[in-house]
């Protein structure tokens, strides 16, 4: 690919770089919730620079990523083949980061409704570091990473709009991701709801590994409908406290 900008002059780019920072956000927000989750582990004072920390680590994965597409060309052939089945490096990626967001969200899960877990701003338990959340979020943000410039290799040629696309749709994330943290902190039932579609979201992981193809619209979809569920809710809930 070449890097150029005679693509400024073209609106049709400028709609494609438009289009692709959205679903870069779209994408995103499954990594902010993991990367919300994961610091709030630690204690309050670290968990605002681990968030910010994971996200810019997050944009330097899919830049690395976007620089090296022949790398990421090559994910897609074959190691071994398993039942005539064959196993590329990217299914093994996906497949192993499906199974961690399904083993970590069950055990959040388990902790957030039979207890043993921390409150809002108390920390994580003793033996949580800095470092492993780091390491964590890293891996994490790997798997992430590859969805989201799929997602970019797809939609445009230009490489220099993937790059600039990726670096704005981090930094709406950067802007906003304290907020939404400390909006799943202050919810149990919102957070519980978040850890369902991380089940989702590495249930789909899965099942792309095995070639079984899932329509991103419907799993969209199923988002968008339960968070407006949950605000009706949490909205019910506030009226009948001013009530009360």
């Amino acid at each position: 690919m070449d890097f150029s900008f005679a693509w400024l002059a073209d609106p049709q780019a400028w709609i494609a770089l438009g289009t692709l920072t959205v679903l870069e956000i779209v994408l995103g927000i499954d990594n902010i919730i993991f990367i919300s989750i994961l610091a709030g582990k630690l204690p309050a004072e670290q968990q605002a620079k681990a968030r910010q920390i994971g996200l810019v680590l997050a944009l330097v994965t899919r830049i690395l990523l976007l620089f090296s597409l022949s790398i990421l060309a090559q994910l897609t052939d074959p190691l071994f083949t398993i039942m005539e089945h064959g196993v590329s490096g990217r299914d093994l990626i996906l497949g192993l980061g499906g199974l961690f967001l399904l083993g970590k969200a069950t055990v959040e899960i388990h902790e957030k409704i039979e207890g043993g877990g921390h409150k809002p701003g108390e920390g994580g338990k003793a033996g949580v570091s800095f470092n492993s959340v780091l390491v964590q979020i890293m891996l994490l943000d790997i798997v992430f990473s590859i969805d989201s410039v799929i997602t970019a290799v797809g939609m445009v040629k230009q490489l220099e709009i993937m790059v600039i696309a990726v670096v704005i749709a981090v930094i709406v994330m950067l802007v906003f991701v304290n907020a939404i943290s400390e909006f799943v902190d202050r919810h149990p039932t919102v957070k519980v709801l978040a850890l369902s579609f991380l089940l989702m979201i590495g249930l789909t992981l899965i099942g792309e590994s095995l070639h079984f193809h899932i329509p991103k619209g419907y799993i969209y979809f199923a988002m968008a409908f339960s968070v407006m569920v949950e605000m009706i809710n949490l909205r019910v809930k506030a009226n009948a406290k001013k009530s009360a």
